[in-house]
């Protein structure tokens, strides 16, 4: 008795042990990496996003009845379409006549009979399908859990049923352009599921063969409930075609009313392909069926751990070149939707820097080489008939996209924009030539996947001409950043060049003050209507201006128009202070101070433009502080998104973390009756409802207040501020991978809100301006060496 009682204590001692060794060697929860929940969504905003740039999927987690909905970025209504409006540019002068006259309404009038797209709006994103999982008898479950890593952008689900436990993992796969859902039972032969696809498009068919689904389909046209009067909506002609086929090594498939059933099987592979007919914003001409067969003729035999492991050098390749630590403690181990509902009062570091990394994540997710922009939600959409279409709003949306591209290490990301640019200057040629009679090229405040470039909606925002200057930002910081004189020649500046083209013969004389040269018409983005002579128009031209005379200089070409650019960038009309202090949104002191309109668009030469900066036009930054106090520290999503890069830019970091608070903010609670501004459980941004800009203005923000590369000493070389706006809410931290202007690499350490080391790689070779609080280092450097300092060398 005594011996088995002796066996069975070092027996117990045994498993002890061996437990303890397990858990010891298991990796913890990295807090600031990982989005984890203990309940399935509820709805799309609880739902976890996957992507490969072309393909996204939303995972809900269920366990009895899992959906799976997915998209494919060319799912669009429409065709390729020209939308100017024939004979416009008869009443150019007529509209600047009544404005200057001060006849807004009949300017409008005017406008939105006479001088908008064809038809009046442009045509919207679509959803693709839905993948429709059943598990026999998982109504009951525990030890449940659902994840997404950000480290290896995979979505996860476990629980246990009947003592068995199950586990899902999907990622969207870019290597092999698939979205792959493996299953697994800890069992063998415990799994048994049935999989089907469906479609929210009223022309689809489903059918089975060879263990596939097939799901074939066309568009819907764009919905009869959100077209505008003002012309004829193209008919939709994008067809589509899905695949999901089933791998499952000794189990039993049969087919069953359309769907597999999977019995006997210990784990399981389901591979999704999808494809449209879209080739170009001209082309339509694909066959969906041969890119789907080709796609799993390419996939055929490939193991799930083949999959997977090509999945994450390819995704890591692109994430890990950033790593941010931010702090953490217990309150950071809960539950991600847990975690925010208390933000506002524990101001966890770790999540703080969660958002940065998910931004990251978000971007390499819904925009890769060769893909299509982010558009309004990213890649991400379940309606037929979203808001704002799910298209590119390029009044501010579609450029805050890509903030974050440039600065958080993913250069490449940002090609898709910038493709985007390069065809809307062909298609906005018509534009400026049927509706301006100018030369060059001009781009509104809105584009869809047929590059419309003609104002749209209404005149009175519509007709807002800098959307495609501001575009050419990306071109402009793509080379500042790497020093690319081949990409600066053949794709930046020529396209450059022809924007500048449309408003050196765009820009009209003040009649009150004929020296200066302004815009219009146009508007402040959609604010105060049609008028002449905004704000931000002046401040996006002479940006433009600015950035082509310098390309133009750099590569030597094109002298005489450089000089003309020159004598015209000096007349624009000037930021102007008002009568409050604040800076003017118009050339006419007429802001309103209790104004809290969502666009602070006047603050665009502040961020992201450079042209205001407390350390080089104080009293202009001081007008901006005023513009702000006006707005509040509230508002939609990406506009709390904005402010966040405003107040980093004015260097009070301690405003910039206020505001992210304001962001970080359940949209949705049980004691709210609608959804406010700040973020659903799932993290994404709320407008509301869901607009993904807000995700990449918040990363672009929290590194705006770690190291800003955009002011330029006299010779014309950067300064690298070091923790310019660094709030008191996040006194500890390391940053490494961030990226600065003039080829630079910067890597950070801090403590109790001093800087305690900086590395920094010079790429390029440029010369070094290392500036913190005020003290600069500035030497030359050699490419591909890695200079190391500490807060004594300053």
């Amino acid at each position: 008795m005594n011996k088995l009682c002796s066996f069975g204590l070092l027996f117990l001692f045994l498993m002890l042990f061996a437990c303890q060794k397990t858990t010891s060697n298991k990796k913890p929860l990295d807090t600031s990496l990982v989005l984890w929940y203990n309940n399935p969504a509820n709805d799309w905003t609880e739902a976890l996003p996957v992507g490969n740039g072309r393909l996204g999927a939303m995972v809900y987690g269920n366990t009895s009845d899992e959906l799976i909905q997915f998209n494919e970025e060319t799912l669009w209504t429409g065709q390729p379409h020209d939308y100017a409006h024939e004979g416009a540019s008869k009443y150019f002068a007529k509209l600047r006549e009544l404005l200057w006259a001060g006849k807004q309404d009949e300017a409008e009038e005017l406008g939105n009979a006479e001088f908008m797209s064809q038809p009046l709006g442009q045509l919207n994103y679509q959803p693709f399908g839905n993948i429709l999982l059943s598990f026999p008898n998982h109504e009951n479950s525990s030890n449940y859990t659902r994840k997404l890593n950000l480290e290896d952008a995979i979505t996860s689900v476990s629980y246990t049923v009947n003592e068995v436990a199950y586990k899902r993992e999907i990622f969207a796969s870019n290597p092999d352009q698939a979205i792959i859902v493996h299953l697994e039972a800890s069992e063998s032969e415990a799994l048994e599921f049935s999989v089907g696809l469906n479609s929210p498009h009223s022309d689809f068919e489903i059918s089975t063969e060879d263990n596939t689904v097939v799901l074939k389909g066309k568009a819907n046209n764009y919905p009869k409930e959100k077209i505008r009067a003002g012309g004829n909506y193209p008919e939709s002609k994008i067809r589509f075609e899905a695949c999901l086929k089933i791998v499952a090594e000794g189990a039993q498939i049969t087919q069953e009313n359309n769907k597999l059933k999977v019995e006997n099987a210990s784990n399981a592979t389901l591979i999704l392909v999808g494809a449209t007919n879209f080739v170009n914003y001209q082309d339509i001409s694909a066959d969906p069926s041969e890119r789907c067969n080709n796609y799993l003729k390419a996939l055929d035999g490939k193991s799930y751990h083949t999959l997977k492991e090509a999945h994450l050098a390819d995704y890591k390749n692109l994430f890990s070149r950033v790593h941010i630590d931010l702090g953490s403690g217990e309150l950071s181990n809960r539950p991600t939707n847990e975690r925010l509902a208390t933000f506002s009062e524990d101001n966890d570091p770790s999540l703080v820097a969660l958002l940065f990394q998910y931004g990251r994540y978000l971007l390499i997710s819904s925009s890769r080489e060769g893909t299509q922009p982010a558009n309004l939600q990213g890649i991400w959409n379940a309606e037929l008939a979203p808001s704002w279409d799910s298209k590119y709003t390029i009044n501010i949306n579609t450029e805050m996209n890509y903030w974050p591209a440039e600065i958080t290490n993913l250069s490449e990301l940002a090609d898709p924009v910038m493709k985007l640019t390069e065809e809307l200057a062909l298609t906005g040629k018509s534009i400026a030539k049927e509706h301006y009679n100018l030369n060059g090229w001009v781009a509104h405040h809105n584009t869809d996947i047929w590059r419309g470039a003609a104002p749209i909606n209404n005149a009175n925002h519509g007709i807002w001409p800098t959307g495609g200057a501001w575009l050419c930002q990306n071109l402009w910081w793509h080379y500042q950043f790497s020093g690319d004189k081949d990409f600066l020649a053949t794709r930046a500046y020529p396209v450059l060049k022809s924007a500048s083209e449309f408003f050196v013969d765009y820009l009209v004389p003040d009649p009150g003050n004929p020296e200066w040269l302004v815009s219009g018409p146009s508007n402040s983005p959609e604010n105060g209507g049609l008028v002449m002579a905004p704000t931000m128009d002046h401040q996006i031209i002479r940006n433009l201006f600015s950035n082509t005379i310098e390309a133009a200089e750099l590569l030597a070409v094109d002298k005489d128009f450089v000089e003309k650019l020159k004598e015209k960038r000096a007349k624009i009309a000037p930021n102007q202070i008002g009568q409050y202090g604040q800076l003017q949104e118009w050339l006419v002191d007429i802001d309103d101070p209790k104004n809290e309109h969502r666009h602070v668009s006047h603050l665009w030469g502040l961020h992201p433009g450079n042209e205001i900066h407390p350390l080089t036009t104080p009293e202009l930054a001081e007008a901006c502080k005023v513009t702000l106090s006006h707005r509040g520290d509230e508002g939609t999503g990406w506009s709390r998104a904005w402010k966040i890069n405003f107040w980093a830019r004015l260097l009070d970091g301690d405003h910039a973390f206020i505001i992210l608070k304001n962001l970080i903010l359940p949209a949705r609670t049980p004691k709210l009756n609608t959804d406010r501004g700040g973020l659903y459980n799932n993290l994404f941004d709320a407008h509301p409802p869901f607009q993904i800009d807000g995700n990449f203005g918040a990363t672009s923000g929290i590194a705006e207040m770690l190291v800003q590369s955009h002011l330029r000493d006299a010779s014309g070389d950067f300064y690298l501020d070091i923790l310019p706006a660094l709030p008191n809410a996040l006194p500890n931290g390391t940053i490494s991978g961030l990226k600065g202007r003039g080829g630079f690499e910067i890597s950070l350490v801090w403590k109790e809100g001093q800087l305690l080391k900086v590395e920094v790689r010079s790429l390029l070779g440029n010369k070094l301006n290392l500036r913190y609080q005020g003290k600069l280092i500035s030497q030359a450097t050699e490419a591909n060496t890695t200079y190391s300092f500490s807060a004594t060398d300053f």
